[in-house]
């Protein structure tokens, strides 16, 4: 699996990965899911935006990711924030956190990023006897005219075609975006299913956000600059007669407990 250096995009993906649903947190609640005084880590955290809305939540949150461009804009964007949440530079297999201290670990567009063997030993290293793993993917939906405009020009220039991202690639059948492999695999190694859910949102954009949205994501961060330029300059002239649009999007979730 080729290996996406976010960095390179980190000024775009700041701005354009705030886009977590605000029912995510109150769906949680209602399963069951506490964040107030508990120690969370956020495990791929980027530029920190579910470990604000989590901090919001009163937990003691800590991020970890590998990208210390993406570490340096969250820091940034807490300070205009007014929070104080630490993060440290570390992978899911390596994080440098200390064992069994979180009752809850989050993970979020970043699973199908891991080296899964050694992701989910490093989860339950971190984790407290009977914590949670909460693993959450979310994105737009094919569909509109402006998404099949935007695949029509990338397609022009990502070599191979737009595959799912990371190993979703290799998955030959998968559930809500999920692989159906990644439950086996949580369930051999003691991680058991509570719940598995779907949220459906809008999200609105300006043809210059659109942009910043796209320019954040695998297909483009994976391309030398000057092609990812281009690329986007002729997504940009194909979006001519479009100065806003909303883009449907769907969240999905994955709760699941430690039994050993």
């Amino acid at each position: 699996m080729k290996q996406i250096d976010f960095g390179q995009v980190a000024t775009s993906y700041a701005k354009a990965r705030e886009d977590i649903p605000v029912s995510l947190m109150d769906s949680l609640y209602v399963r069951g899911i506490f964040f107030d005084g508990r120690k969370v880590a956020d495990i791929g955290c980027g530029t920190g935006a579910l470990t604000r809305k989590i901090a919001m939540r009163k937990a003691e949150v800590t991020g970890v990711d590998p990208s210390k461009e993406l570490l340096h804009h969250a820091v940034a964007l807490n300070r205009t924030k007014n929070y104080t949440i630490p993060y440290l530079q570390g992978t899911s297999e390596n994080t440098g956190l200390d064992d069994s201290k979180f009752d809850i670990v989050t993970v979020m567009r970043a699973w199908h990023w891991f080296d899964r063997e050694l992701a989910i030993a490093e989860m339950k290293r971190i984790l407290k006897e009977k914590g949670t793993l909460i693993v959450i993917d979310s994105g737009f939906l094919a569909g509109s005219s402006v998404i099949e405009k935007t695949f029509e020009v990338l397609s022009r220039y990502i070599s191979g075609g737009l595959k799912p991202a990371g190993t979703k690639a290799n998955s030959s059948q998968r559930i809500n975006g999920f692989p159906v492999e990644w439950f086996d695999e949580w369930q051999t190694n003691g991680f058991a299913l509570r719940d598995f859910y779907k949220l459906n949102y809008n999200v609105s954009f300006t043809k210059e956000a659109w942009i910043e949205r796209v320019e954040s994501i695998s297909w483009l961060a994976g391309l030398e600059i000057d092609v990812r330029n281009e690329a986007l300059n002729a997504l940009t002239e194909s979006l001519s007669g479009h100065e806003a649009f909303v883009i449907p999007h769907e969240c999905n979730v994955c709760i699941l407990r430690l039994q050993e």
